[in-house]
C-alpha cells in the first residue's frame, strides 16, 4: 500500500485502526492490519476524521473587511448596503486572490470542501467569474461548489433574472435565492417557485437563503417545501439560515417541520453569523436567532453548521476553522448531551458532504483517502480543544502538516511536555 495510518481513532467510536491507502482511495480500514506500507505514520489515539466541510460561505466578499468601510451598526441590511458601494470597485483578480488566500487557510485546517454563494447582481458577473477561475486552481486540494446567488432579489434587483441565467450558462452549479428580501411576500414565495423551476429544468441542486430574519411571519421555507415536492427535488434542496423558525410560536413549528422532512430538504444553520446578525433590534431579552437545529435533527432532518462569513461586511472575524464553528453551534443550541456534541462534529463533517452531495466522502473501502488526523481523542474532544490538524490528506497524499500542541512545564515530578489533550471525565 502507498500509506497506511497506524492504530487511530474514528469518529464513529471505533479506536486503534488503521487505514491502508493505494491509489489517493482507501482501501482498509481494520485493526491491525497485516499489509506493509510504502510509508507508515503511527497516528495511535489520534481521531482521524474525513475531512471539515462548509456547507454554506461567501468566498466573493471574504477577506473585505474594511472596504469600503466598516459595517458599525453589525446588521444584516448595513452589511448588505457595504457590500453594494464595494461591488462597482472589485475585480476580477482581487476577488481571486482574497478566495486563494482563503483557500490556504482552508486546507491548513482540514477543511477540504466549501459551498460558496457568489452573487450574481452585478451586471459584469465578475464574481463568478473569478471564483469559477479559482474552482478550476484548487480542484487537486478541495471541492469547491458555487451557488448562483441574487443577494438583492430574483425579483427585486434589475436584470437579476437574466444574470442568473447567464451565471449558470458560464457553470454555476447551483440555484440560489432570497425570498425574504424580496419587496413583498408574494414576491418572495413567486421567486422561490421560479428558482425551483430552473433548477428542475436544468437537472440542478437548490441552496436559498431562506428566512434570514426575526420575523416569525418570515414562512418562504414553507413555500420551499412545497415546491420541493411539487417538482421532485427530494434530497436536492437546501434551505439555509431559517432563523426565523427561532421566533416562531410551536404550533407552527410543529406543521412545519413534518413538511420539511416530507420534502428531505436540508438545512444549513451559520452558528457564529446568525448570533452576531440576529437579535439586532431586540432589546432585552434578546433572541439568539439560530435555527432549531436539534428539532430539526430529531425530525430525519440533515443538518449542517456553515461558515458564512469571514473578514467581510458582515462579520470581522473568522478563520476557516470549523471546529469553532462547531464550538458555537454546540453552545447557541445547547447541544451539551454528549450524542449532541457529537451531532455537532458531524455538522462540519459528514451532513455538510451530504448537503453537497460528494462522492467518495467517508473512511471506508473505496471511498477517497480524503482525511485529517487532530490532535484529539474523540470529536468532541476536538471541539472542545479546537484540535490542531496534525496531517491533512487529499487523495491519500499529504498536503499540510502541523507540529502538535504542547507545553513545556518545569514542575517537579511531573512531565516537561504536556499533551493538551484529554482529561479525566472527558466524553
Amino acid at each position: 500500500m502507498d500509506l497506511i495510518l497506524r492504530g487511530g481513532n474514528l469518529p464513529d467510536g471505533r479506536t486503534g485502526v488503521d487505514i491502508g491507502i493505494t491509489d489517493g482511495r482507501i482501501a482498509a480500514v481494520e485493526p491491525k492490519l497485516a499489509a506493509k506500507g510504502r510509508r507508515e505514520i503511527d497516528v495511535t489515539g489520534r481521531l482521524v476524521s474525513p475531512p471539515f466541510v462548509d456547507a454554506h460561505f461567501h468566498m466573493d466578499a471574504t477577506l473585505s473587511y474594511g472596504l469600503p468601510r466598516i459595517n458599525q451598526s453589525g446588521t444584516l441590511l448595513e452589511g448588505i448596503a457595504v457590500w453594494g458601494e464595494l461591488k462597482p470597485h472589485l475585480t476580477v483578480e482581487e476577488i481571486a486572490e482574497r478566495a486563494l488566500t482563503y483557500c490556504d487557510w482552508a486546507v491548513a485546517h482540514g477543511l477540504l470542501a466549501i459551498r460558496s454563494h457568489v452573487d450574481i447582481c452585478d451586471d459584469r458577473l465578475i464574481a463568478v467569474e473569478a471564483l469559477l477561475a479559482v474552482r478550476e486552481q484548487v480542484k487537486e486540494h478541495f471541492d469547491l461548489q458555487l451557488v448562483a446567488f441574487p443577494q438583492d432579489g430574483y425579483l427585486r434587483a434589475p436584470n437579476a433574472v437574466d444574470n442568473l441565467a447567464r451565471a449558470l450558462d458560464m457553470g454555476v452549479d447551483i440555484v440560489g435565492g432570497i425570498p425574504h428580501f424580496e419587496r413583498t411576500m408574494a414576491d418572495g414565495a413567486a421567486s422561490v417557485r421560479a428558482l425551483c423551476e430552473i433548477a428542475a429544468a436544468r437537472a440542478l441542486r437548490v441552496d436559498m437563503h431562506c428566512d434570514e430574519t426575526d420575523d416569525p411571519l418570515s414562512r418562504h421555507v414553507e413555500t420551499l417545501a412545497a415546491e420541493t415536492r411539487r417538482l421532485g427535488l427530494q434530497g436536492r434542496v437546501t434551505g439555509s439560515h431559517l432563523t426565523s423558525m427561532h421566533s416562531m410560536d410551536n404550533n407552527y413549528v410543529s406543521k412545519l417541520i413534518p413538511l420539511m422532512a416530507e420534502a428531505e430538504l436540508s438545512v444549513v444553520a451559520n452558528p457564529l453569523i446568525n448570533i452576531t446578525l440576529q437579535g439586532r433590534h431586540d432589546t432585552y431579552p434578546k433572541r439568539r436567532g439560530m435555527t432549531r437545529v436539534p428539532e430539526l435533527m430529531a425530525a430525519g432532518l440533515t443538518v449542517a453548521f456553515g461558515q458564512d462569513c469571514c473578514m467581510d461586511p458582515w462579520y470581522p472575524l473568522g478563520s476557516a476553522e470549523m471546529l469553532e464553528v462547531a464550538h458555537m453551534g454546540l453552545h447557541v443550541a445547547m447541544m451539551t448531551g454528549s450524542d449532541a456534541m457529537r451531532a455537532c462534529f458531524d455538522a462540519v463533517t459528514v451532513n455538510g458532504a451530504k448537503v453537497m452531495g460528494l462522492e467518495g466522502y467517508g473512511i471506508a473501502p473505496g471511498c477517497n483517502a480524503d482525511l485529517v488526523v487532530l490532535q484529539a481523542g474523540n470529536p468532541v474532544e476536538a471541539i472542545r480543544l479546537r484540535a490542531t490538524k496534525l496531517y491533512v490528506l487529499r487523495r491519500g497524499r499529504i498536503i499540510a502538516k502541523t507540529p502538535p500542541v504542547s507545553a513545556s512545564l518545569d514542575v517537579p515530578g511531573r512531565p516537561k511536555a504536556v499533551d493538551f489533550r484529554r482529561v479525566p471525565g472527558d466524553v
